[in-house]
């Protein structure tokens, strides 16, 4: 069924991000199945792209027998701006292509899938949006920015602000890319290898937990005989093959700049254009709450399932635990489930069976109540 689904494209027109203009910004969605039952929103995450090339896809979670039925169901995924099928750094017209293409906030994309809901999907209301890691931080802005439009949100191994250490982590893969030799400030006329694969590098070491047994798993099982054969084939590979570094570094820039407390973040310093963005979607946040992540999460109305990995290095299950208390000390009905896993951050994107069920059976009594 899910192999059936196109990717469409909607058309915004002039749109206004948080780091300037694009006279055409383009949407990429898929749709599965019937629009008559309850809507469930399922964006991308970094390296995920609806056409399931490359890191990670959106089929992995969809279908009759897995968290999101389409035969219950419709399910709509989204692509993040800057993924390749979205408007982004690659695709994008002379003259904000490559680095002249703006800042994007995850406050900009949710304004932007917002817009391909109600405009060219006609959903009245959102059942539930989940996602994975940046889908999982998508997840929570949902009810932040749309308070009356989305009854629940999930969020698989994503935090409502992306921490002082996640952005430490970050600046790692960030700083190998764009020091290579190859990268040329953004100008590059061809891959550039040397950045892509030095990313790749830095970034898998921190995808998995830290135990001997899933080394063992991938290493010893006979697929991988080196670690680096593994570095070669499932990371560097993923990346080198499927995707543009501008856009790799476009994508990570919206993660650092995570924080549902602040929906006014632009790299520019146009204040209109930073009035004008603020003033278009319906959020929770008023002057006297804005950068208090604390009362902003105890403003949601919608019933959240928030749902870390133990061993993840990315979004450690210490910051969920913190976000979820602040919710249910404000009364929002939230409620934290942690995937008692070995395989770190990837837990929560399709890794493995065992953490697939575990997620699927938590998914689906959080629907069905």
């Amino acid at each position: 069924m899910t192999s059936k689904a196109e990717t469409k494209y909607y058309h915004h027109g002039r749109f206004n991000f948080s780091g300037g203009v694009l006279p055409d910004a383009i949407t990429a969605y898929r749709t599965y199945g019937d629009p008559k039952n309850p809507c469930i929103v399922f964006p991308t995450c970094y390296g995920g792209r609806l056409d399931n090339a490359g890191l990670l896809g959106q089929d992995y979670m969809i279908g009759p027998d897995k968290a999101l039925d389409p035969t219950k169901y419709y399910v709509v995924t989204l692509a993040l701006f800057a993924n390749g099928e979205s408007s982004s750094p690659s695709n994008t017209p002379s003259p904000y292509n490559g680095p002249y293409f703006p800042a994007v906030t995850y406050e900009d994309n949710i304004r932007a899938q917002y817009a391909v809901l109600t405009k060219e999907l006609n959903v009245a209301k959102v059942f539930c949006v989940i996602g994975f890691s940046m889908g999982g931080q998508q997840a929570y802005y949902w009810p932040i920015m749309y308070p009356d439009y989305v009854e629940k949100f999930i969020a698989l191994c994503g935090s409502a602000r992306t921490s002082p250490h996640n952005q430490c982590f970050l600046e790692g893969p960030k700083t190998a890319l764009v020091s290579s030799k190859d990268f040329n400030d953004g100008h590059y006329t061809s891959t550039p290898y040397y950045g892509i694969r030095a990313f790749a590098r830095v970034y898998s070491a921190w995808a998995y937990g830290q135990t001997w047994y899933r080394e063992k798993q991938y290493l010893y099982n006979g697929k991988f005989s080196t670690l680096d054969n593994f570095i070669h084939d499932e990371w560097e590979k993923e990346f080198v093959d499927t995707w543009d570094a501008n856009d790799m570094l476009s994508l990570l820039i919206t993660w650092q700049l995570g924080d549902v407390s602040r929906l006014d973040y632009a790299s520019t310093a146009d204040l209109s254009l930073k009035a004008t963005v603020k003033s278009l979607s319906p959020s929770a946040i008023t002057p006297d709450t804005e950068g208090d992540l604390e009362s902003v999460l105890g403003k949601i109305k919608a019933k959240g399932l928030i749902m870390p990995c133990k061993t993840d290095l990315y979004f450690p299950p210490e910051d969920s635990e913190n976000e979820v208390a602040a919710m249910t000390k404000a009364g929002v009905d939230a409620k934290l489930v942690i995937i008692p896993s070995v395989w770190g951050h990837l837990a929560g994107g399709g890794s493995n069976d065992a953490d697939d069920k575990f997620i699927k059976d938590e998914v689906n009594k959080f629907l069905e109540t």
